[in-house]
């Protein structure tokens, strides 16, 4: 459905639409505060967003008590007790581009009554991506700490904060200052190989992963039994306070160095700047460093360092004049190529992938990415070690856009692409007009076997019940399968079942389970037994074609051994002619 411009919108259908938009954004939140899974991603939800404020500013007497303009966060779960903020989290407002960001400064400098020429300092900081604490220490010991929940009212989560250890989360402070009661506020985060880590040994282990460090974070902080997160790798970052609103430092920056002097770890990257163009000239710095800083970061927080001016600033509805989020475009990030590997496909042919330094795109963090073919490798002139700009094509297919030539190490080479197949060493041709290399080893080749038998057995091939790839790719490495006919095989060899029960660990049911799913296989559609052939350019659709013309595996044989023999026969004709042929 495409939406009317707010700009022709009627006060009737402003109003609906803010319906609408409200219904979904709390939806929207309920999923990503409460539930841990977001269902869109962050720059969907920012459009949900922004198209609500864009219609509540053209009609401000629709604008509601409930609105989600005058809310943060989502409701707490009744999962964990509840915690009264002393002082509300608020959100921050968004800006998208570098003429928000002067925007942001010019509205500032206007408010204070500032002369034009007079620049504001500000606090630029890192937006971790992760999700927001608040420590209430009371006398210099850890009381509560608490989610931020709907921005007045949290959850208690003191136990599994606790679990992060002293060096991040100190159950006493250290030094000296500190008020009698103070609410101490930053970010729980997952460090980017923490993360990659822990999803490789859980995916090992048959336990479930996460689809992204924030997801891994947030799941651990809100666990009920507090050993499970004391076994996760997670960090905290502390950024902000809540009370004492005033009292012990002056400024953004040097309530920051007191925060450290405190025991907490504080971002390193957090810099103090002048104007709008130092904190442009921040925000390109940590765009461009993203892959590199080991954990994931959406944005970059500029602040008003001076305390006096923040409160004379004041608030809006959910958010602080004094500061802003500046969103690092949606689905593209920059990140470090790390290696190119070649992989073999079933037909031989050699496809460049892309090893990248972890990063999150569009929600979901992104390890490899295609690079298509050697021509390409060519044309974007991509080399190992470059800092190269990512998109999710489509928001599915990773793939890499450009490099920043500007970051490039002094001893990058061009990438020499392989002559010979890295997996059999049989040469690989590049035929006139083809855009790929192919292995020439046919079905000596090991990679191309496993790729073809991943193939027969696939979901729109033979189908097979208990033999996923996994457990096909295991059975290869044993030697039990090398073509299609062992699968077969495989089911009446008393031998080797034995062995799957014995060696492996199989249980008497999963052995029945596997022999009844090949047995079920024994005959199966004659479109579905071409396809599961792996025969270049014959696809699903080519294979029905070709089903349906032929119509048993007789005549489609003899045909195919007649076209090869280059027979001139009626079966070869039918071959030639068939559609899609």
């Amino acid at each position: 459905m495409t939406e009317s411009p707010v700009a022709d919108l009627s006060r009737e259908a402003a109003e609906a639409e803010l319906a609408r938009l409200a219904r979904a954004l709390a939806r929207h939140d309920a999923l990503y505060y409460q539930g841990d899974a977001p269902e869109i991603s962050d720059a969907d939800y920012d459009a949900l967003r922004r198209r609500h404020a864009d219609i509540e500013a053209r009609f401000p007497e629709l604008v509601k008590p409930d609105s989600p303009s005058q809310r943060v966060g989502a409701g707490i779960s009744e999962a964990f007790a509840e915690v009264r903020h002393g002082v509300p989290m608020l959100s921050l407002d968004n800006a998208f581009s570098d003429d928000e960001v002067r925007d942001f400064a010019a509205r500032i400098a206007r408010f204070l009554k500032l002369p034009g020429e007079e620049l504001i300092a500000f606090v630029a900081e890192p937006k971790i991506d992760g999700l927001s604490a608040s420590l209430l220490y009371v006398d210099g010991v850890l009381e509560v700490g608490a989610t931020r929940g709907d921005g007045r009212t949290g959850e208690d989560v003191t136990a599994n904060l606790r679990t992060l250890g002293e060096a991040r989360i100190p159950s006493r402070l250290k030094g000296s200052g500190w008020p009698a009661r103070v609410e101490v506020r930053g970010e729980v985060y997952a460090p980017t190989d923490a993360f990659t880590a822990f999803n490789a040994a859980a995916e090992a282990e048959g336990r479930r992963s996460y689809a992204n460090p924030r997801n891994f974070a947030a799941g651990s902080r809100r666990q009920k039994n507090p050993a499970i997160p004391a076994g996760r790798p997670l960090n905290f970052f502390a950024y902000a306070w809540g009370e004492p609103a005033e009292g012990f430092s002056e400024t953004q920056a040097g309530a920051l160095e007191k925060l450290a002097e405190w025991g907490f770890p504080t971002n390193p990257r957090s810099v103090r700047v002048e104007g709008a163009e130092g904190l442009l000239q921040v925000y390109r710095a940590l765009e461009a460093d993203r892959a590199t800083l080991g954990y994931d970061i959406d944005g970059v927080v500029y602040k008003v360092d001076r305390l006096d001016l923040q409160a004379r600033l004041g608030f809006v509805a959910r958010s602080p004049r004094w500061a802003i989020a500046h969103k690092f475009p949606a689905q593209q990030a920059t990140t470090v190529l790390e290696g190119i590997d070649i992989q073999v496909g079933r037909t031989g042919s050699l496809t460049p992938v892309a090893r990248l330094a972890p990063v999150t795109v569009g929600g979901v963090v992104v390890r490899n990415a295609t690079l298509h073919n050697e021509d390409e490798i060519a044309r974007k002139d991509v080399r190992i070690g470059d800092t190269v700009v990512l998109q999710r094509a489509g928001d599915v297919i990773p793939q890499i856009v450009a490099v920043v030539p500007e970051r490039r190490p002094a001893d990058a080479l061009p990438f020499a692409f392989p002559t010979h197949c890295p997996a059999c060493g049989s040469e690989a041709v590049r035929e006139e007009g083809e855009a790929r290399r192919r292995c020439t080893g046919g079905l000596i080749c090991p990679a191309q076997i496993v790729e073809r038998l991943k193939h027969f057995v696939g979901r729109k091939a033979f189908d097979i019940e208990g033999l996923g790839e996994k457990q096909l790719v295991a059975f290869h490495e044993r030697g039990w399968i090398r073509e299609p006919a062992d699968i077969f095989r495989l089911a009446r060899d008393k031998e080797q079942l034995t062995a799957l029960r014995a060696e492996d660990g199989y249980g008497e049911t999963s052995v029945a389970n596997l022999v009844a799913g090949i047995e079920a296989r024994r005959t199966i559609a004659l479109e579905r037994l071409i396809f599961a052939l792996g025969i270049r350019e014959i696809g699903e659709q080519t294979s029905l074609l070709l089903a349906r013309e032929f119509e048993t595996w007789d005549s489609f044989d003899a045909a195919g051994r007649e076209a090869a023999a280059g027979l001139p026969s009626a079966a070869w004709t039918a071959l030639a002619n068939a559609p899609g042929g």
